[in-house]
């Protein structure tokens, strides 16, 4: 039976407190790990640890080997215990390595604590991506998906200005020692508030309805078959080594922005403290706004009945073709050209994300892989985070300062990221029954 293309009316909107949940809760975890980003230089100076570009690159690296080495296993994890639990444990678990950030006072301390803070982030994304999807329809998935993956925005955007503030009126240490609370206090209302939509107090029949007959993927929809399929097996399917090769050459630009982009607008661009809070915040509200209108038009596409999978498809490739946009921003000679540049880069890798974090869900075999294959992808993309920021770093030293061989090299990977997209991932469907290994 088809269901509505819209929620009935009476239908209770518990799946909206959901959605904020989430989206608050990437935003913390992004605000964690892009403080080191944005204090890193003046924690360089007043400590007097006088950091190559590529031991910079390494402390700024080293989240990204924990964080990445962790994902296969978060993932595994969060579909075994639920997102209530794993969500709230990992924020426990990053938030107090936040808080401890101050104690390190070298190069290898710097490393080791951030290495920690890895280790505790990586469930994040695979509990929010398990959680819309057991609450959101197809034909609402790539909003909220948007809106949940713009989280990673606003952290990252916020961090510029209030990092920037906290270091004007007190010390770099208070930031890392407030986000750190902040994040306690997240995870205790999430796990006082987040169920399942069959579980949910204040969620009434009729929105349930709404969410199993459009698409949500709970364990009323899974067939017995497919509940069978092992976490190892997935990686038999092309579409999900597709999926990690694209989001690999995704994040392998948008971590610039995440790690390498303050010391840019700093050295390259020569602003000071109070203009790297204000126009470094460009690109990023850029990136939120567009996403936000891509997940909205596209979830409007759908319910109008289009393709799905033509909808996901034209999202992520123009999206990635957009991500090139990076290159010129190294060839202009204002801040202000390369800034706009930039924010065309940083919108349309976001609205490629978009559709990247709808598609577990809408390829998952059953509602108990959706998270596996959250973070399988995700595994895949954050390779690029240990790997990017050290080469950024590397070819600094190795041109003299120069950002334009990098960026050509990011610019190369959101063109791979485009054909994997295009070539690689097949349709925006449940992956088939594989039959066992002989």
């Amino acid at each position: 039976m088809e269901g509505p293309k819209s929620a009935p009316p009476g239908a209770s909107k518990v799946r909206y407190f959901v959605l904020f949940m989430c989206f608050v809760g990437i935003a913390i975890n992004y605000l964690d790990r892009a403080n080191m980003s944005v204090a890193l230089p003046v924690i360089d100076t007043e400590l007097n640890l006088n950091l190559t570009n590529t031991e910079k690159g390494l402390i700024l690296g080293a989240f990204f080997w924990a964080y990445d080495g962790m994902m296969l296993l978060a993932g595994w994890i969060t579909d075994k215990l639920g997102a209530r639990k794993s969500f709230s444990l990992a924020a426990v678990w990053w938030s107090a390595f936040t808080a401890l950030t101050p104690l390190a006072n070298s190069f290898w301390s710097f490393f080791a604590v951030r290495f920690a803070l890895g280790a505790g982030e990586a469930p994040a994304y695979p509990s929010a991506t398990q959680a819309a999807s057991r609450w959101f329809p197809k034909s609402e998935r790539a909003f909220a998906t948007a809106v949940i993956d713009s989280g990673s925005r606003v952290g990252t955007v916020l961090a510029l200005p209030i990092v920037t503030a906290i270091i004007a009126l007190a010390t770099w240490h208070y930031s890392f020692v407030i986000f750190g609370a902040i994040g306690i206090v997240w995870a205790f209302f999430w796990y006082l508030t987040y169920r399942d939509p069959s579980d949910h107090s204040r969620a009434n029949d009729l929105e349930r309805q709404y969410i199993i007959e459009n698409g949500g993927r709970t364990s009323d929809s899974d067939s017995p078959e497919a509940t069978q399929i092992r976490w190892i097996d997935l990686f038999r399917y092309r579409t999900v080594w597709g999926m990690m090769i694209g989001f690999f050459c995704l994040n392998f630009v948008i971590y610039f922005f995440l790690t390498w982009f303050p010391t840019y607008l700093k050295t390259a661009r020569g602003l000071n403290l109070a203009e790297l809070g204000t126009y470094g915040m460009l690109p990023g509200l850029a990136a939120i706004v567009t996403a936000w209108i891509a997940g909205a038009v596209a979830d409007r596409a759908i319910r109008n009945g289009a393709n799905v999978t033509t909808v996901r498809k034209i999202i992520m490739v123009g999206g990635m073709l957009g991500g090139a946009a990076i290159l010129p921003a190294a060839l202009v000679e204002t801040v202000y050209v390369a800034l706009v540049f930039l924010a065309i880069s940083y919108s349309s890798l976001a609205i490629a994300a978009t559709a990247i974090w709808s598609l577990p869900a809408d390829v998952a075999p059953s509602s108990k892989h959706v998270a596996s294959i959250g973070g399988i992808q995700n595994f895949a993309s954050n390779i690029a985070g240990i790997i990017s920021p050290f080469l950024f770093g590397f070819l600094l030293d190795k041109f003299n300062g120069s950002y334009t061989p990098a960026f050509i090299m990011a610019a190369c990977a959101a063109l791979v990221g485009a054909l994997s997209y295009a070539f690689i991932v097949g349709r925006a469907e449940p992956l088939p029954v594989l039959q066992p290994r002989s």
